[in-house]
């Protein structure tokens, strides 16, 4: 596999730098793009676009077969690369990567149906259809917390469908983006049709208002989002923001509590709470409040924190330092605002970027634990006084990613859904992702989706097409 790793040498030039967080160890640095680079690297990606829009789609969907078969073949190398890059644990990444390739299989099987011409019956019985046309080349700005699933989740429809792709990837998972880039290729895509970018926000936004460049897809930040849309915007260009959640996990009175605790301590501690659409919120209806939290502390105590290359690791280490840093500043602000520790709170001592897990509760609006997004192992508890109140709370927020609803009444539920001012709600379960289902948010969590058809067609010109007959 081909590896694009530099040493520093000369103070001019800039670097991302990726480091193993378990560690603390230098793992690579990559040398920012030169001006020059950057300008190659857009016309290549302008010609290979040209090139694969004019290729036949069967024949993109044999490169995508073949693509997801050279990650499965892959697949303890590009997990051990994840595991070192960001953190995750061993078999979490084994996950991902098995994750990805299922994708790209179920957009093999059904980008075909989808982007196929769609028939339209109009009344005089002219021949009217519409087709799914690609736009051109689709710059991605990309997260370091799944490393390949989120680059696959969006360069798998949108690369189908005959655009152009290129990824911006989070300076300390740029091994992991080389290393797709290295599958793409080995796979028969068209070489640069799947470009690295590597360089700063300034030149970012200068390659969003390039003419080569079409759209603009991007997972992270509100603030980053909004700089995005921004740029996007004074440049008459479309934009797709996931821009993270506080996700509610409602329990009302007549769940299953043990169940509930099971899925709640994997909804909230997995890669070590580095989530956006997970649990983050734990809103408990009070007849089963204090029973939940009882068996919800009980169960986090026992998640083993370490190695996220031992099997029996639960919980790895965050991915930087001052992504840490700043969730102890929340859950600090949270405790001197009047919440309560109930388990953790502090960092680990030793090497790397261990958190203890941690359990507020008598968390309440206003609360930075309640009001922000915490990006890591810190669950936050609150207590409503109705389902009514629990409605409330859970829309009580500036996000919108989704929602998870627990009652042993699903026709309940499935009414209260309609009320969660979300992307998705999920009943009786935990926030998942799934190539079949739409993913995206509304609120400050953005706007657009990906996935099943939806995402297939996000950037595609739905073009109308008329043919009159002539008499």
């Amino acid at each position: 596999m081909t590896t694009h790793s530099a040493n520093p040498a000369s103070s001019d030039i800039t670097f991302a730098v990726s480091r193993n967080p378990a560690t603390d160890e230098l793992i690579a640095n990559y040398a920012y793009q030169t001006t020059e680079e950057v300008e190659a690297l857009l016309e290549q990606n302008a010609a290979a676009f040209r090139l694969w829009r004019a290729t036949p789609l069967r024949e993109r969907v044999t490169a995508y077969r073949r693509l997801s078969q050279i990650l499965r073949e892959r697949a303890d190398l590009l997990a051990g690369l994840i595991t070192s890059e960001m953190g995750k644990t061993f078999s979490a990444a084994r996950g991902e990567v098995e994750k990805c390739a299922a994708t790209l299989d179920w957009v093999a099987d059904n980008g075909p149906s989808v982007l196929a011409d769609e028939p339209v019956s109009v009344d005089n019985g002219d021949q009217v259809y519409v087709s799914y046309l690609p736009v051109g080349s689709i710059l991605a700005v990309m997260p370091w917390n799944f490393p390949l699933w989120q680059v696959i989740r969006a360069s798998g429809p949108i690369m189908l469908s005959g655009n152009g792709f290129i990824l911006k990837h989070a300076p300390n998972v740029m091994g992991s983006a080389y290393a797709l880039q290295d599958a793409y290729e080995s796979a028969g895509f068209p070489a640069g049709l799947f470009a690295n970018l590597v360089t700063d926000n300034d030149t970012v936004a200068r390659v969003i208002e390039d003419d080569r460049v079409a759209a603009v897809t991007l997972t992270g930040s509100m603030r980053a989002g909004s700089a995005v849309a921004a740029i996007a915007g004074r440049a008459l260009k479309k934009s797709l923001l996931e821009l993270g959640g506080s996700d509610a996990f409602i329990v009302l009175a007549d769940a299953d509590i043990d169940q509930a605790v099971r899925a709640a301590v994997e909804a909230r501690f997995q890669n070590a709470g580095q989530v956006c659409l997970a649990a983050k919120r734990f809103i408990l209806e009070a007849p089963i409040a204090e029973a939940f939290t009882q068996k919800f502390i009980a169960a986090v105590s026992q998640l083993k924190v370490g190695d996220p290359m031992d099997p029996q690791t639960r919980v790895g280490p965050m991915a930087r330092k001052d992504l840490r840093d700043e969730l102890h500043h929340q859950v600090e602000r949270t405790l001197e605002a009047g919440a309560t520790l109930l388990l953790g709170g502090h960092k680990l001592e030793g090497s790397g970027n261990f958190y203890a897990p941690t359990v507020l509760g008598n968390v309440v609006p206003g609360m930075a634990a309640f009001d922000e997004e915490t990006f890591g192992p810190v669950a936050a508890i609150t207590v409503a006084d109705s389902a009514e109140h629990a409605i409330e709370l859970a829309n009580n927020s500036d996000y919108g990613l989704g929602g998870n609803l627990w009652t042993a009444d699903i026709k309940r539920g499935q009414r209260m859904a309609r009320r969660l001012e979300t992307g998705g709600v999920f009943i009786n379960g935990f926030s998942a992702t799934n190539a079949r289902i739409p993913v995206g948010g509304v609120k400050k969590s953005g706007y657009g989706r990906e996935l099943s058809h939806f995402g297939l067609r996000e950037f595609t010109n739905a073009q109308a097409v008329w043919a009159n007959e002539l008499d």
